[in-house]
């Protein structure tokens, strides 16, 4: 009978531990909040002007830990901060911070430093001078459809004082404000990316010997290369011109004792057959030479593109001059898988977005078998450029940020070296 009593014991004793833990542990669980606006801050101290640790998302759930003032402290993807009270909805009762501000200052720089502390190693490396790569809006907070502060241009030197979620917080103009990270850049990678800009132009613009010939009924032998500059005579159609230089889409020539310039879209390796009875393309000057314009004559160049390639390259070569924007897919700005799915788009068809994805988009097609229309592509180890042929050797292509969409040979210097392949899509 004893025993039985003493077991009885023993086990209420268990029961009354285990109730008891129960409820200590329901007092001590930390109370839960849910953000109750699109995009909340997390800052370091309970202050609207302090560091922000984080974004927090809509609906996201935190840890709330105690209320200071107007403020909740939380615990959000293992960061600890302060999240202003009108931004949270709170399930339950909220311990109020009642220490001393002294006490109160003492926790908050131990967050700080263990939130500095955490995220110190990432941010080193990404804090400082930086320079700006293209012309862009400071935004008053984090986020793409906030409200813009001022402009800052492309090149100018900015100090980066924060980073977060891809984001980073400039001084520009004695004005604060977040940025994307993507728009800045190192001083090295500016001049590295300076030095493959010369040495691919160095490449393109080497000197060259090797006799071309006019691939249009006329053309202006100019003195300078420029479309303004002063006409020295006219060249006809199949006229043999020693060329000696190729500089943005120029060249430099000598043809019956005479030296200037002519428009590389303009030159050809091989002489166009001809026929009395069809058109011609005329060019009265080198824009008007990639442009559709065509005027009746007695003559007729198999190089002038037909059918579908025809519309593809009359509308390419309609953006020569278009400014080079890394990312661009407008006549505001084209890259170069940009400018080919621009132009590809206005004739109904769809290309992937990059210069290596398009290389996967219509049929292949052979160096020997181009046609205008065509997209061919470039690179030293892998593909990460493309162009349109426009035939006669020509392309038309987005270049780089200091050249924009021009053309260019493929039958010498950089892109001949370079080439990759063509795919047929039209």
């Amino acid at each position: 009978m004893k025993s039985k009593m003493h077991i009885k014991s023993i086990v209420i004793i268990a029961a009354i531990g285990i109730i008891s833990l129960f409820f200590i542990n329901m007092s001590l669980a930390a109370n839960t909040g849910k953000i109750n606006v699109e995009t909340a801050n997390l800052r370091e101290t309970a202050d609207e002007n302090a560091k922000i640790l984080e974004q927090l998302s809509m609906n996201e759930e935190v840890e709330v830990i105690e209320k200071t003032g107007d403020w909740y402290q939380v615990k959000a993807r293992e960061i600890t901060g302060y999240i202003r009270q009108d931004l949270i909805t709170v399930s339950g009762e909220v311990d109020t911070n009642t220490t001393s501000n002294n006490e109160t200052t003492e926790a908050t720089v131990d967050t700080a430093t263990e939130n500095q502390e955490n995220t110190s190693t990432r941010e080193d490396t990404e804090l400082g001078k930086r320079i700006i790569v293209e012309d862009t809006k400071l935004k008053i907070v984090p986020v793409i459809n906030a409200t813009d502060i001022i402009e800052v241009k492309k090149d100018e030197e900015v100090n980066v004082i924060e980073v977060m979620n891809g984001w980073a917080c400039i001084e520009a103009q004695n004005t604060k404000g977040w940025i994307r990270k993507e728009k800045l850049q190192t001083e090295e990678q500016v001049k590295q990316e300076e030095q493959t800009t010369q040495e691919e132009q160095a490449e393109q613009e080497q000197t060259v010997s090797k006799t071309l010939y006019v691939n249009t009924a006329t053309v202006r032998l100019r003195k300078e290369a420029n479309t303004s500059s002063e006409i020295i005579t006219t060249l006809s159609i199949n006229t043999a011109v020693e060329v000696t230089e190729e500089l943005d889409g120029w060249s430099k020539v000598k043809v019956n004792g005479q030296e200037g310039y002519i428009s590389s879209s303009l030159l050809s390796t091989t002489k166009q057959e001809t026929s009395r009875s069809s058109t011609v393309r005329t060019a009265t000057n080198e824009q008007e030479a990639t442009t559709t314009q065509q005027t009746q004559t007695t003559q007729t160049t198999t190089s002038t593109p037909s059918g579908k390639g025809s519309t593809v390259v009359a509308t390419a070569q309609m953006y020569i001059g278009c400014k080079y924007v890394y990312g661009g897919t407008t006549p505001s700005g084209f890259d170069c898988s940009g400018f080919t799915s621009y132009v590809y788009k206005l004739h109904g068809v769809t290309l992937s977005r990059t210069a290596a994805g398009q290389y996967s988009n219509g049929v292949a097609v052979a160096r020997s078998d181009l046609q205008p229309g065509d997209l061919v592509m470039f690179g030293k180890s892998g593909i990460n450029h493309v162009a349109i042929y426009i035939g006669g050797g020509m392309i038309v292509h987005a270049a780089n940020s200091s050249r924009g969409v021009t053309t260019d040979t493929i039958t010498s210097g950089y892109y001949n070296t370079n080439y990759v392949g063509a795919r047929r899509v039209i």
